[in-house]
């Protein structure tokens, strides 16, 4: 029958419609900014550096620019230090010197999360980013692009779980290699051989089998 479809295209738009004023689940417009839908967990928008404890020694980046080469519209720039400054574990780092993300050309593409061995970039949440200039202001910054775990922790719970049981585990594992190379390094005590004792006036030689004792009395 002509028209059928278009009938049941209706059919479906009235319930929906009444069922709008008795369950919010079929309510279709957001009051935003007032209401807001919750994001999913694997939502991205733009990269963010995470660091552990300090911003500053905490942070994960160890400016080895991976991420720099890998990406696609190459937004990212660093310099690395000249120095070395121990991180929040107490080994010494490379670190950023200068760190910059021009978002107005990122793609969120995510490649240089993917890419990264030290798990130091990842991708925010945040979409409420319009700015009135389109160059210095969409160039975030070492100081804004540095989040805490914690903050990692909110945006991606299960994804940040994960990381940090990883980061532990091969924590534990250079940890216990080190103290396996310092236990190979100590030296072995040398234990002295055995002595034996002998009658006033014979020699003995270390290893060897003594003589017997042999009685020399003269029977008269």
């Amino acid at each position: 029958m002509i028209g059928t479809g278009i009938l049941k295209g209706m059919a479906v738009t009235a319930r929906n419609f009444v069922g709008s004023y008795f369950e919010k689940e079929r309510l279709i417009t957001v009051q935003y900014p007032e209401e807001r839908i919750p994001l999913p967990e694997n939502y991205r928008n733009f990269p963010i550096l995470i660091y552990d404890n300090d911003p500053q020694a905490g942070l994960r980046c160890v400016a080895c620019k991976i991420c720099e080469k890998e990406c696609p519209p190459q937004c990212i720039y660093i310099i690395k230090s000249d120095d070395k400054k121990p991180d929040y574990m107490g080994k010494p780092q490379f670190y950023p010197k200068v760190f910059d993300i021009d978002i107005s050309v990122c793609m969120s593409c995510q490649i240089c999360v993917e890419v990264c061995p030290f798990e130091a970039i990842k991708m925010d949440k945040d979409f409420e980013l319009s700015k009135r200039e389109r160059f210095d202001a969409l160039l975030l910054r070492k100081e804004e692009l540095s989040k805490s775990n914690e903050y990692y922790h909110r945006i991606h719970p299960v994804e940040a779980a994960t990381v940090d049981a990883n980061l532990a585990e091969a924590a534990a594992a250079a940890e216990a290699k080190k103290k396996a190379a310092a236990a190979a390094a100590k030296p072995t005590p040398v234990t002295p051989n055995p002595t034996t004792t002998s009658a006033p006036g014979s020699t003995s030689v270390p290893g060897a089998t003594p003589p017997e004792s042999s009685s020399s009395s003269t029977k008269s």
